[in-house]
């Protein structure tokens, strides 16, 4: 077969050689028998050769070699392209163990940064946060959960502030707290909205719903969740879980994309509300609780059968319980809470009836 068979067609080309920036000019041509690319310095079996998409005008043909990463011909004449059977097959991955390794370290440091780092840090961070800044965190966040809960879209939802149902949270409060030492100042809200449920926030503030004070069978029940929150404020847990829940959020932004500061805060308000801490910070929260109750000569116990209450009904899942669902076992802690109450204990009365019935009608 003569020079001239082999050589259909001549074609101008800039090759890169991935060594210097300035391409060079070079004619290429196809070898139909030995189904080549050639040029000057350049043989490419046709099978070997990709297409790389132009990210640009579209107006140039990119080819490189399949095992060369960094090699580029660049073309401005697409006649060459029928000549190219695998010019759109992926160039198989190289090297994939260690892609592979990497791949898993990645991972791995991400996973160390958002369970090990960022909590560690979170503690650390929190105990230099100063008294109104924390107060600061815990007003916003309370505005974007009242928002959030709105069905509606247009208000926020309602504080429950009616007279003599303030009165009677407010003598609840006392009675907890006339023996604590209490370094952060308490800030209650009753929000009017069905969910069965409690958390406290950073800054004091602690949030009833009106679910939850439908569902209480007693003052002394509503007391005890009361108290477990006042322990988690006691030990600032919301502040760390907020540093911890934007940490993670940070690192996972740097990941996947930018969050805007609103969805941050947004999303620290939803994970308040079904706040469920770690076990040594729930265990630590129920011991409080009933030291705190006691104190108050109150029964323990009263938060042993809050738990029963709603395990009764189904709600371990969800709600109210989920909240309190971290380990040990809810069955663990019914039981604790019951060894924790004294024999013989006589339990001084927390509100009388009319005062009860107007706490339970706060939000009518």
């Amino acid at each position: 077969m003569s020079t001239q068979a082999q050589a259909q067609f001549v074609i101008e080309a800039s090759l890169y050689d991935g060594q210097s920036a300035v391409p060079k000019r070079i004619p290429v041509t196809i070898d139909a028998q030995y189904q080549l690319l050639k040029g000057p310095g350049l043989h490419w079996p046709l099978g070997d050769i990709r297409e790389v998409p132009d990210q640009a005008g579209g107006d140039i043909m990119v080819l490189r070699l399949r095992d060369d990463p960094l090699t580029r011909l660049v073309l401005t004449d697409r006649s060459i392209a029928p000549h190219l059977p695998n010019r759109h097959r992926r160039a198989p991955v190289t090297r994939r163990g260690r892609l592979a390794g990497w791949a898993v370290a990645a991972v791995a440091s991400v996973a160390l940064i958002i369970f090990v780092l960022v909590p560690r840090m979170a503690d650390q961070l929190a105990l230099f946060i100063p008294p109104e800044g924390e107060a600061a965190l815990g007003r916003v966040t309370l505005d974007q959960i009242r928002s959030a809960l709105d069905q509606t879209g247009l208000d926020p939802v309602p504080f429950c502030e009616t007279t003599r149902g303030t009165a009677a949270l407010t003598k609840m409060e006392r009675r907890l707290t006339e023996n604590l030492d209490l370094a952060t100042p308490l800030s209650v809200h009753v929000l009017d909205h069905e969910m069965v449920n409690a958390f406290a926030l950073p800054g004091g503030n602690i949030v009833f719903f009106r679910g939850l004070l439908e569902k209480a069978g007693s003052p002394e029940e509503l007391a005890s969740v009361f108290a477990h929150e006042i322990g988690h404020v006691v030990s600032r847990d919301p502040t760390r879980h907020a540093l911890r829940s934007a940490g993670s959020i940070g690192v996972l932004g740097l990941l996947f994309g930018d969050f805007a500061g609103g969805t941050i805060v947004l999303f620290l308000a939803e994970r308040l509300i079904d706040a469920q801490y770690s076990q040594q910070a729930e265990a630590e929260a129920d011991i409080f609780a009933h030291d705190a109750l006691l104190a108050a000569d109150l029964p323990p116990d009263a938060l042993a059968v809050m738990f029963a209450r709603f395990r009764d009904m189904g709600g371990d899942a969800e709600g109210f319980v989920a909240h309190f669902l971290s380990h040990p076992s809810l069955g663990d802690r019914i039981q604790a809470a019951r060894d924790a109450t004294p024999e013989g204990l006589t339990a001084r009365p927390l509100l009388s009836g009319v005062e009860w019935e107007a706490l339970k009608a706060i939000c009518r």
